[in-house]
């Protein structure tokens, strides 16, 4: 009987492996599976931050002016396909970032996370606005964003030199790395004096606390530097 019914067991924990296997993608990883924060880390002291970021509802949350500082996965990737879901408070801003080596802080290529229509840098062009490259790129005009308080489907994939950003299922920014026309974009932003800045590199993936209420879920990878 005993071993039967660790067979049947078995036979369920398998299952339950492939259905979450299936529901993430073929090659994907859960970096956030709702339940667990074992792959995120603060930056400087390599552990999860006892405040600000909360599970709450199956989402990874940072609370409105909850503290805790930005957070990195644990891992670091070059090429990948990174897809995310996430909402934002009234007038909140958040970015995730890629790129980021530790050794220079939360400073990375960010796909910037916003209320564009409430919070300032919404009024301060484009390139400050949700799915931009922040600070330096423009997404599209039509991008299909929603309302305040609904979830995005947003995905960031860097293939080659070649990053597109995704907003709810369309491409709305794509760039070459280490392009003449990216060269002057960043020669016009905040980041024109940073080295190795507008390259591809090995980094971490950083979920940004901007002081503001946002909720992120269903946060998995795929690492396409892997063979």
């Amino acid at each position: 009987m005993a071993i039967a019914l660790t067979g049947v067991m078995t036979t369920s924990v398998l299952a339950e492996k492939k259905k979450k296997s299936a529901k993430l993608g073929k090659g994907f990883v859960a970096l956030f599976d709702g339940s667990s924060t074992d792959q995120w880390m603060n930056a400087g002291n390599g552990k999860f931050p006892s405040k600000g970021w909360v599970i709450e509802d199956g989402c990874l949350k940072h609370a409105a002016k909850g503290g805790g500082g930005d957070i990195i996965t644990r891992g670091t990737y070059e090429q990948f396909d990174f897809r995310f879901e996430w909402k934002v408070a009234k007038s909140a801003n958040s970015g995730v970032k890629y790129f980021i080596i530790r050794e220079r802080g939360s400073l990375g290529h960010e796909y910037q996370v916003l209320d564009d229509a409430n919070h300032p840098d919404g009024a301060k062009g484009a390139n400050r606005q949700t799915a931009a490259f922040y600070d330096v790129l423009d997404p599209a005009n039509d991008k299909p964003l929603k309302p305040v308080g609904e979830f995005n489907s947003s995905r960031i994939l860097v293939k080659g030199n070649t990053v597109k950003h995704f907003l709810n299922g369309k491409v709305v920014l794509t760039y070459k790395l280490g392009s003449d026309e990216l060269k002057a974009a960043i020669a016009k932003s905040k980041f024109k004096n940073l080295k190795v800045f507008g390259q591809r590199l090995p980094g971490h993936i950083l979920l940004q606390d901007h002081g503001d209420a946002v909720w992120y879920r269903n946060i998995r990878i795929r690492d396409l530097s892997k063979k």
